[in-house]
């Protein structure tokens, strides 16, 4: 009987054990047993699939990556301790010396970390296409160029990428796609289905949904994946048993609790957009969003976060967040709880001005974390920490 990716996430589970329980048991085990030497040797040998070391598998894992798996549409997976552990890996096992990375410029503070001052001490080139000139695109491609690596909607600034179409590019030329998926979720967009190869997230965010643990994730094509998984294998950033049962029993709300974020998103949104201390508001279901015909498209909502420039530039940013009195001021997002920051002071001061204000991160930016609160007290806090500025 086929089932809808959702379902699909929610009914996709370990097998039972001898107890039958209904709801996945944790499998707090470092290592597994074998019957006999010969069992053990065919095992290590990978002609059989049964486990060994929670390093390397563990059925908890495995059940969080089948679920997302089957919500994202793909072929394998393997989850990682963190976000940053999941991009690290689907960079490093797939790049190697003379390789060129091509990616979007408005990407996560700790991305650029590693695309700009580690990936050149292995002598892995990089550069940077601006996510809102599609028309760039093409001319940045280079004949060393082995993977795309992008992120859409961007941190923080939102900006859209056309999907369909560097899928085209990256196809043309034979290269890999790389998504974080992280701010959409799977269940508001499915870059595999628009043509990416690979697909990460930081489960950290939207799937746990509660701030609770660490984790990440990459899934895609199974031959990418399974290079993935020798690097991971060996190097060892492996998702901890515990952390994949809190994130897979999280990911049976998660289409429930994005429904809820996103309506709360865009009710903000709308709320704000004219309020005179803000210069300018983004989110991606807005029609005033200058990519809101490709965010439509490819989106199915559009996802939790709400960013805006304050007039006033830092100084009124910093009293915006020191107003505050239901918000919570904290380095993650995705949570419950409504969640503010200011990226330039923040998941992105460590790069320089100039970086910054590349990729629209001025002074006075505020990104909003939507939460699950009632939409007339989010805004009422938000609103009382305008006027007091």
């Amino acid at each position: 009987m086929s089932q809808h990716p959702i379902t699909k996430a929610i009914r996709t589970q370990t097998d039972r054990t001898n107890e039958m329980e209904h709801s996945s048991p944790l499998f707090l085990t470092s290592s597994f047993c074998f019957d006999n030497a010969e069992e053990m040797r065919a095992t290590f040998a990978d002609e059989t699939d049964y486990n060994i070391y929670s390093r390397f598998s563990n059925p908890n894992v495995q059940e969080f990556v089948d679920r997302v798996c089957a919500l994202e549409g793909a072929e394998a997976g393997y989850a990682t301790a963190s976000g940053m552990s999941a991009v690290f890996a689907s960079f490093m096992a797939l790049l190697k010396k003379g390789d060129h990375l091509l990616s979007c410029n408005a990407i996560f503070g700790s991305t650029h970390t590693v695309v700009t001052k580690f990936l050149p001490k292995w002598g892995i080139e990089y550069s940077y296409f601006a996510a809102d000139k599609p028309d760039t695109w093409e001319a940045a491609i280079r004949p060393n160029t082995k993977m795309i690596y992008i992120e859409t909607p961007t941190n923080p600034g939102l900006d859209i990428i056309d999907l369909e179409k560097i899928s085209a590019l990256a196809k043309k030329y034979n290269v890999i796609l790389n998504v974080d998926n992280c701010f959409a979720t799977p269940v508001g967009q499915r870059p595999i289905d628009l043509g990416a190869d690979l697909v990460v997230h930081s489960a950290t965010k939207w799937m746990d949904g509660q701030g609770r643990v660490l984790g990440g994730v990459v899934v895609g094509k199974k031959e990418l994946i399974h290079d993935i998984y020798l690097f991971c294998r060996s190097s060892g950033p492996a998702l901890s048993p515990f952390n994949a049962w809190v994130l897979s029993k999280s990911l049976e709300t998660l289409d429930v609790r994005m429904e809820r974020h996103a309506s709360n998103a865009l009710q903000l949104a709308k709320k704000l957009e004219s309020h005179p201390k803000i210069s300018w508001l983004k989110y991606p279901f807005l029609p005033s969003h200058p990519q809101y015909d490709i965010a439509v498209k490819q989106m199915s909502s559009g996802g939790g976060i709400v960013c805006f420039e304050l007039k006033g530039g830092l100084e009124s940013g910093r009293a915006f967040l020191n107003n505050l009195r239901m918000l919570s001021l904290t380095a993650n997002l995705g949570d419950t709880r409504s969640i503010a920051s200011h990226p330039a002071s923040t998941t992105h001061a460590k790069l320089t001005e100039e970086e910054r204000l590349a990729v629209n991160i001025t002074p006075g930016l505020i990104r909003i974390s939507v939460g699950l609160e009632h939409i007339d007290d989010i805004a009422q806090d938000i609103l009382q920490a305008l006027e007091m500025i």
